[in-house]
């Protein structure tokens, strides 16, 4: 672990030329408790509001603008605890003290790649964690959630493809009637529903996608992949030398896949236990996005700052950091169906629910009867006020 007092500056040197999605774990060296004795409440009081000392949020991934959101709670004084991939620091609401500390806790290769859902069950410390909306239903028995605040308006997941052997391609549809094979990871819902729907057939799946670019680029553009619209489009143009090309792509949510990813998830009986503090604490997360959007460099350099002491063997970039947060606000972040940030739409909730509860039923999860999409998520703590 290492304490800083000022965030340090951007993390150089980070370029490389294939992606890396999984890595070891640093040696484990202990934790620090941040001093925020001295700082003085602001207008925002957690405390007093009856949230837990140290909210602690379980991320999905290592640290990268996505979660800029989250990082940007963070003032100038912070503890890093590089065994178990976390930050802590005083909870800042637009540069004011709230009389908590956060902790947010990087995913991915951080937890030995387990659903931030069940890190939650695992860990009672973990006040809130990432759960997409189709995960919440499929582990609505054994790992039930309600959401609060839905960070993404789209899921930066995406299918990309080169336009040079496809120019005709425009979407994921299109791809499913030019016969071209589409790698991705296995598991994938969205796949599944594809499928079933006539959007792709399956025998133009292939589920050995292993996040290396080395198929794609080998392949010469012939096949199709998964991947992250704020992210693989910069990287395979300007750190796969190999490639080095545009790519296009299309969204799932585009292609008809209405999935809210990453939203911000308790276990549903911290949501009635800690109501005041959530009627408090969420509009601050609403303006914490604002505010990172607004101005997001200084919380940009502590994410390259936190990928360099983590050291999963994960390679973020300056460069993707930038490209990030502009495709992030020209596509996935901003408003729901009205001018509020971070409430989740019934309707795009409900049809989810309709795609994935067959296939989920197929697959053999277990779904409650009773469970209705309305039990999956709560705007009742978003501030209407607050959007973009």
């Amino acid at each position: 672990m290492r304490t800083t007092t000022k965030r340090a500056a951007a993390v150089a040197g980070l370029m490389a030329g294939s992606l890396a999605l999984a890595a070891c774990s640093s040696t484990a060296s202990g934790t620090e408790a941040t001093d925020a004795a001295d700082l003085e409440i602001g207008s925002v009081d957690l405390a007093a509001a009856g949230c837990p000392a140290d909210i602690k949020i379980q991320t999905d991934w290592n640290p990268e603008a996505e979660h800029g959101h989250l990082y940007q709670l963070l003032g100038d004084t912070y503890s890093v605890d590089d065994s178990v991939k976390s930050v802590t620091g005083p909870l800042m609401a637009s540069g004011e003290y709230t009389g908590v500390d956060v902790t947010i806790l990087a995913g991915g290769p951080a937890t030995g790649f387990t659903q931030p859902n069940a890190q939650m069950y695992s860990d009672d410390s973990i006040f809130m964690a990432y759960v997409g909306t189709d995960e919440a239903i499929a582990h609505a028995t054994d790992l039930p959630t309600v959401g609060v605040f839905a960070p993404l308006e789209k899921d930066p997941q995406m299918i990309m493809w080169d336009p040079e052997t496809y120019p005709d391609v425009t979407s994921i549809a299109d791809l499913g009637k030019a016969g071209a094979t589409i790698r991705v990871f296995p598991g994938g819902t969205y796949i599944d529903y594809f499928v079933g729907s006539g959007v792709l057939s399956a025998d133009q799946v292939d589920a050995t996608y292993d996040g290396s670019p080395a198929v794609f680029v080998s392949e010469g553009g012939k096949i199709a992949q998964q991947g992250f619209a704020s992210a693989e489009p910069y990287i395979y143009k300007n750190e796969i030398p190999e490639w080095g090309k545009d790519v296009d792509y299309q969204l799932i949510n585009d292609a008809g896949y209405p999935k809210y990813a990453a939203v911000l998830s308790l276990k549903p009986e911290n949501v009635t236990k800690y109501a005041d503090c959530l009627t408090a604490l969420v509009p601050v997360l609403q303006q914490a996005e604002i505010d990172y959007f607004a101005d997001p460099d200084a919380t940009n350099e502590l994410i390259l700052e936190l990928v360099d002491a983590y050291d999963t063997g994960w390679v973020y970039s300056q460069g993707v950091a930038d490209y990030s947060v502009e495709t992030l606000q020209s596509e996935l972040v901003g408003n729901g169906p009205d001018d509020t940030l971070g409430n989740l739409d019934a309707d795009r909730v409900q049809e989810l629910f309709d795609i994935v509860t067959p296939i989920y039923s197929q697959q053999g999860f277990e779904i409650p009867a009773d469970l209705k999409a309305e039990d999956l998520y709560t705007n009742e703590f978003i501030d209407t006020s607050i959007g973009f």
